[in-house]
Protein backbone atom coordinates (compact mmCIF):
# COMPACT_ATOMS: atom_id res chain seq x y z
CA UNK A 1 0.00 0.00 0.00
CA UNK A 2 2.71 2.54 0.49
CA UNK A 3 2.90 2.85 -3.58
CA UNK A 4 -0.87 4.50 -3.14
CA UNK A 5 -0.50 5.99 0.48
CA UNK A 6 3.38 7.36 -0.55
CA UNK A 7 1.84 9.23 -3.75
CA UNK A 8 -1.56 10.62 -3.61
CA UNK A 9 -0.79 13.40 -5.18
CA UNK A 10 0.47 11.83 -8.09
CA UNK A 11 -2.10 9.23 -8.15
CA UNK A 12 -4.39 12.27 -8.22
CA UNK A 13 -3.46 13.77 -11.10
CA UNK A 14 -2.69 10.47 -12.86
CA UNK A 15 -6.85 9.25 -11.99
CA UNK A 16 -7.77 12.71 -12.95
CA UNK A 17 -5.54 13.16 -16.73
CA UNK A 18 -6.84 9.43 -17.64
CA UNK A 19 -10.51 10.42 -16.64
CA UNK A 20 -10.45 13.80 -18.88
CA UNK A 21 -9.02 12.24 -22.06
CA UNK A 22 -11.05 9.38 -21.82
CA UNK A 23 -14.48 11.71 -21.54
CA UNK A 24 -13.80 14.11 -24.11
CA UNK A 25 -11.87 12.23 -26.30
CA UNK A 26 -14.73 10.02 -25.72
CA UNK A 27 -16.99 12.81 -26.89
CA UNK A 28 -14.95 13.90 -30.18
CA UNK A 29 -15.27 10.49 -30.96
CA UNK A 30 -18.74 10.23 -30.70
CA UNK A 31 -19.60 13.19 -32.56
CA UNK A 32 -17.38 12.90 -35.14
CA UNK A 33 -18.23 9.07 -35.52
CA UNK A 34 -21.55 9.86 -36.28
CA UNK A 35 -20.87 11.84 -38.83
CA UNK A 36 -18.47 10.21 -40.37
CA UNK A 37 -21.06 6.99 -40.22
CA UNK A 38 -23.73 8.81 -41.60
CA UNK A 39 -21.90 9.68 -44.54
CA UNK A 40 -20.93 6.41 -44.98
CA UNK A 41 -24.39 5.66 -45.74
CA UNK A 42 -24.96 9.36 -47.61
CA UNK A 43 -27.14 8.58 -50.96
CA UNK A 44 -24.22 11.59 -51.57
CA UNK A 45 -21.43 9.72 -53.58
CA UNK A 46 -18.90 13.00 -52.77
CA UNK A 47 -20.20 11.99 -48.76
CA UNK A 48 -19.35 9.05 -49.02
CA UNK A 49 -16.56 8.65 -50.50
CA UNK A 50 -15.00 11.36 -48.10
CA UNK A 51 -16.19 8.87 -45.45
CA UNK A 52 -14.42 6.00 -46.84
CA UNK A 53 -11.09 7.72 -47.26
CA UNK A 54 -11.51 9.02 -43.81
CA UNK A 55 -11.89 6.02 -41.81
CA UNK A 56 -9.42 4.23 -44.14
CA UNK A 57 -7.05 6.56 -43.71
CA UNK A 58 -6.92 6.96 -40.05
CA UNK A 59 -7.87 3.51 -38.87
CA UNK A 60 -5.31 2.26 -40.52
CA UNK A 61 -2.99 4.86 -38.77
CA UNK A 62 -1.31 3.70 -36.07
CA UNK A 63 -2.43 5.43 -32.41
CA UNK A 64 1.42 6.02 -31.74
CA UNK A 65 2.07 8.15 -35.09
CA UNK A 66 -1.64 9.98 -34.52
CA UNK A 67 0.11 11.02 -31.55
CA UNK A 68 3.05 12.25 -33.26
CA UNK A 69 1.08 14.03 -35.94
CA UNK A 70 -1.05 16.07 -33.62
CA UNK A 71 1.45 16.53 -30.64
CA UNK A 72 4.67 17.35 -32.76
CA UNK A 73 3.17 18.32 -36.17
CA UNK A 74 0.78 20.78 -34.37
CA UNK A 75 3.90 22.57 -33.04
CA UNK A 76 5.55 22.83 -36.50
CA UNK A 77 2.89 24.32 -37.95
CA UNK A 78 3.58 27.54 -35.92
CA UNK A 79 0.01 27.97 -34.67
CA UNK A 80 -1.24 29.11 -30.91
CA UNK A 81 0.31 26.74 -28.30
CA UNK A 82 -2.54 24.31 -26.98
CA UNK A 83 -1.18 22.20 -23.84
CA UNK A 84 -0.49 18.15 -24.65
CA UNK A 85 -3.37 17.20 -23.30
CA UNK A 86 -5.71 18.97 -25.64
CA UNK A 87 -3.43 17.59 -28.47
CA UNK A 88 -3.80 13.92 -26.98
CA UNK A 89 -7.70 14.39 -26.54
CA UNK A 90 -7.87 15.89 -30.24
CA UNK A 91 -5.45 12.39 -31.21
CA UNK A 92 -7.66 9.83 -29.51
CA UNK A 93 -10.52 11.54 -30.37
CA UNK A 94 -10.02 11.35 -34.12
CA UNK A 95 -8.59 8.19 -34.36
CA UNK A 96 -11.52 6.43 -32.10
CA UNK A 97 -14.07 7.86 -34.23
CA UNK A 98 -12.85 6.02 -36.45
CA UNK A 99 -14.56 3.07 -34.76
CA UNK A 100 -17.15 4.26 -33.60
CA UNK A 101 -18.34 5.23 -37.36
CA UNK A 102 -17.60 1.81 -38.46
CA UNK A 103 -19.77 0.56 -35.61
CA UNK A 104 -22.57 3.00 -36.02
CA UNK A 105 -22.41 2.17 -39.87
CA UNK A 106 -22.90 -1.52 -39.15
CA UNK A 107 -25.90 -0.62 -36.93
CA UNK A 108 -27.46 1.39 -38.94
CA UNK A 109 -27.73 -1.20 -41.92
CA UNK A 110 -29.84 -3.20 -39.16
CA UNK A 111 -32.64 -0.69 -39.37
CA UNK A 112 -34.83 -2.34 -41.98
CA UNK A 113 -35.00 -0.15 -45.19
CA UNK A 114 -38.30 0.05 -45.69
CA UNK A 115 -38.79 2.90 -42.43
CA UNK A 116 -36.23 4.70 -43.98
CA UNK A 117 -38.04 5.02 -47.36
CA UNK A 118 -41.00 5.74 -45.76
CA UNK A 119 -39.79 8.56 -43.92
CA UNK A 120 -38.48 10.20 -47.16
CA UNK A 121 -41.70 9.10 -48.80
CA UNK A 122 -43.58 11.46 -46.23
CA UNK A 123 -41.20 14.51 -47.28
CA UNK A 124 -38.27 14.76 -44.93
CA UNK A 125 -34.90 15.14 -45.46
CA UNK A 126 -31.54 13.03 -45.35
CA UNK A 127 -30.59 14.70 -42.10
CA UNK A 128 -33.83 14.23 -40.32
CA UNK A 129 -34.51 10.55 -41.91
CA UNK A 130 -31.20 9.63 -40.00
CA UNK A 131 -31.65 11.85 -36.87
CA UNK A 132 -35.26 11.04 -36.21
CA UNK A 133 -35.77 7.46 -38.00
CA UNK A 134 -32.57 5.41 -38.37
CA UNK A 135 -29.87 6.73 -35.96
CA UNK A 136 -32.34 6.02 -32.35
CA UNK A 137 -32.82 2.10 -33.71
CA UNK A 138 -28.87 1.69 -34.79
CA UNK A 139 -27.46 3.33 -31.36
CA UNK A 140 -30.04 0.83 -29.65
CA UNK A 141 -28.43 -2.26 -31.99
CA UNK A 142 -24.81 -1.28 -31.46
CA UNK A 143 -24.95 -0.77 -27.46
CA UNK A 144 -22.42 -3.89 -27.18
CA UNK A 145 -20.09 -3.28 -29.59
CA UNK A 146 -19.72 0.19 -29.31
CA UNK A 147 -18.83 -0.26 -25.24
CA UNK A 148 -16.37 -2.28 -26.50
CA UNK A 149 -15.21 0.82 -28.98
CA UNK A 150 -14.88 2.63 -25.35
CA UNK A 151 -13.69 0.41 -23.61
CA UNK A 152 -10.39 0.23 -26.21
CA UNK A 153 -10.36 4.04 -25.60
CA UNK A 154 -10.20 3.82 -21.80
CA UNK A 155 -7.15 1.31 -22.51
CA UNK A 156 -5.69 3.72 -25.39
CA UNK A 157 -5.52 6.60 -22.98
CA UNK A 158 -1.88 4.54 -21.84
CA UNK A 159 -0.34 6.09 -25.27
CA UNK A 160 -0.79 9.59 -23.94
CA UNK A 161 1.90 8.86 -21.22
CA UNK A 162 4.95 8.84 -24.22
CA UNK A 163 3.69 12.37 -25.03
CA UNK A 164 4.10 13.99 -21.60
CA UNK A 165 0.83 13.66 -20.80
CA UNK A 166 -0.14 12.60 -16.72
CA UNK A 167 -2.26 9.64 -17.52
CA UNK A 168 -1.99 6.50 -14.89
CA UNK A 169 0.91 4.38 -16.47
CA UNK A 170 3.20 7.68 -16.33
CA UNK A 171 3.36 7.28 -12.39
CA UNK A 172 5.79 4.44 -13.13
CA UNK A 173 8.57 6.83 -14.24
CA UNK A 174 7.68 9.50 -12.24
CA UNK A 175 7.53 7.45 -8.94
CA UNK A 176 10.88 5.45 -10.03
CA UNK A 177 13.34 8.88 -11.30
CA UNK A 178 11.99 10.14 -7.61
CA UNK A 179 14.21 9.52 -4.39
CA UNK A 180 11.21 10.62 -2.23
CA UNK A 181 8.86 8.42 -3.36
CA UNK A 182 7.69 5.25 -1.80
CA UNK A 183 6.63 2.02 -4.31
CA UNK A 184 8.73 -0.33 -6.68
CA UNK A 185 7.61 0.12 -10.24
CA UNK A 186 6.04 -3.53 -10.58
CA UNK A 187 3.87 -2.42 -7.06
CA UNK A 188 2.75 1.02 -9.07
CA UNK A 189 1.94 -0.88 -12.24
CA UNK A 190 0.05 -3.63 -10.53
CA UNK A 191 -1.83 -0.70 -8.84
CA UNK A 192 -2.48 1.14 -12.77
CA UNK A 193 -3.57 -2.46 -14.06
CA UNK A 194 -6.39 -3.02 -10.97
CA UNK A 195 -7.81 0.58 -11.18
CA UNK A 196 -7.97 -0.25 -15.49
CA UNK A 197 -9.79 -3.29 -14.61
CA UNK A 198 -11.95 -1.44 -12.05
CA UNK A 199 -12.98 1.25 -14.52
CA UNK A 200 -13.61 -1.36 -17.50
CA UNK A 201 -16.06 -3.13 -14.85
CA UNK A 202 -17.88 -0.06 -14.65
CA UNK A 203 -17.98 0.65 -18.21
CA UNK A 204 -19.45 -3.29 -18.91
CA UNK A 205 -22.10 -1.90 -15.75
CA UNK A 206 -23.16 0.63 -17.84
CA UNK A 207 -23.23 -1.47 -20.66
CA UNK A 208 -25.62 -4.05 -19.08
CA UNK A 209 -27.51 -1.11 -17.98
CA UNK A 210 -28.36 0.83 -20.89
CA UNK A 211 -29.29 -3.10 -23.02
CA UNK A 212 -31.72 -3.79 -20.07
CA UNK A 213 -33.08 -0.13 -20.09
CA UNK A 214 -33.90 -0.23 -23.67
CA UNK A 215 -34.93 -3.94 -24.34
CA UNK A 216 -37.43 -2.74 -22.23
CA UNK A 217 -38.59 0.13 -23.89
CA UNK A 218 -39.11 -2.20 -27.20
Amino acid sequence: MDAITGNLDLWGVGVTYTLVVFFFGGIIALVLGTVIGAMRVSPVPIARGVGTVYVNLIRNTPLTLVFFFFVFGYSALALPTLPNVILGILAIGVYTSTYVAETLRAGINTVPVGQAEAARAIGLPFGKVMTLVVLPQAFRSVVPPMMSVFIALLKNTTVAAGFSIAVLPRLQSDISNSHTRTGSSMEVLLWVALIFVALVMLLTWLQRTLENRWRIAR
